[in-house]
């Protein structure tokens, strides 16, 4: 069975784009084989990630998510069973935010930043699918 979870955290620590790049790196390389895909976005010390497979895995990665020091105020989003993988391209994508429009994120949320704090889980699913449809993804 598959499923969909969305959630965001706060980073403990500021990351650098290398720190950054270690994660995804790590995520790359060990998703394919637990079968898992997914989008992260990581901004202003705010994560945002979607985790799309079987029920265990998306579970236990997500146990781990939640125990890992470099996370606090971890919200849980969106929880779904789904007939089909949405970011199935992806052993991990990452939102570029450069080429993150504020006019889209406006769409979304009361102001022109991305607070997944203030949104609600459907509104942060719906502006990521925007994002890859955008080609503001980058690929892994």
């Amino acid at each position: 069975m598959l499923v969909r979870l969305l959630y965001a955290s706060r980073a403990v620590h500021a990351l650098s784009e290398a720190d950054l790049g270690t994660i995804l790196k790590q995520s790359r390389e060990h998703n394919p084989s637990e079968g898992l895909t997914g989008l992260l976005c990581y901004s202003d010390g705010v994560f945002i990630q979607v985790l799309e497979g079987g029920r265990d895995a998306v579970n236990a990665r997500y146990k781990h998510i939640v125990s890992d020091a470099r996370h606090h105020d971890v919200i849980l989003l969106s929880y779904e069973e789904v007939a089909e993988r949405q970011f199935a391209g992806w052993s991990m994508g990452q939102v570029n935010l450069h080429r993150l429009n504020p006019a889209l994120v406006l769409k979304y949320c009361d102001t022109a930043r991305l607070d997944p704090y203030a949104m609600s889980g459907h509104a942060v699913m719906a502006l990521f699918q925007e994002l890859v449809s955008s080609g503001a993804i980058v690929c892994s």
